[in-house]
């Protein structure tokens, strides 16, 4: 990276600075670039976590991986709602429970308020650094800080990412009950 980038504008670049450095100087790369440079400090972790380019070759127990805490899996397990590969003993989603769209996570995202952040990390389980990108790239509007944050956990669930399971992570925060009538309501459609 080095080599096609000054070290003046690498080094006292910020997270953010970096990644836009990267998206202009490298169009259509960042991402494998970036997994590259994790794979060279041994965060293979972060690649299977973001899902970058090679992540479905990276094994749990890859050599080299970073020792300490562990980084949490994002799925909102610490949180306490259910893990996405559930165990046996679970109930499945319903089949009727369909994926939340946009437009659902918008009107959710009106009523959560100022409280976003706290509740991306207690109920969703989404890292705080996360959270930090999120509200710095939408600095003037909380309902976009917390639709984007909905839209990041919509991304990481998948098609587990329903009224339902949303609503069971939601349901031990003190939320305002439109939130969860909202999402009840979205279980009839």
């Amino acid at each position: 990276l080095e080599e096609r980038l000054p070290l003046g504008e690498l080094r006292p670049a910020t997270r953010p600075e970096l990644c836009s450095l990267l998206l202009q100087r490298f169009p259509g790369q960042a991402l494998r670039i970036t997994a590259d440079l994790l794979r060279q400090i041994a965060r293979h972790d972060l690649i299977r976590l973001y899902r970058l380019p090679g992540a479905e070759e990276e094994s749990p127990g890859e050599k080299g991986e970073a020792a300490g805490p562990s980084v949490p899996s994002g799925r909102g397990d610490e949180a306490g709602c259910r893990p996405v590969s559930r165990p046996a003993a679970s109930s499945p989603p319903s089949p009727h429970a369909r994926r939340l769209t946009e437009k659902d996570l918008i009107q959710i995202a009106q009523k959560l308020g100022r409280e976003w952040q706290e509740v991306g990390i207690g109920c969703l389980g989404l890292e705080r650094s996360r959270l930090d990108q999120i509200r710095e790239d939408n600095p003037r509007s909380v309902v976009m800080q917390s639709f984007e944050m909905l839209r990041e956990w919509r991304r990481r669930e998948r098609q587990e990412a329903t009224a339902p399971r949303l609503r069971a992570c939601l349901a031990p925060a003190s939320l305002d009950p439109e939130v969860l009538d909202l999402l009840q309501s979205f279980q009839g459609d």
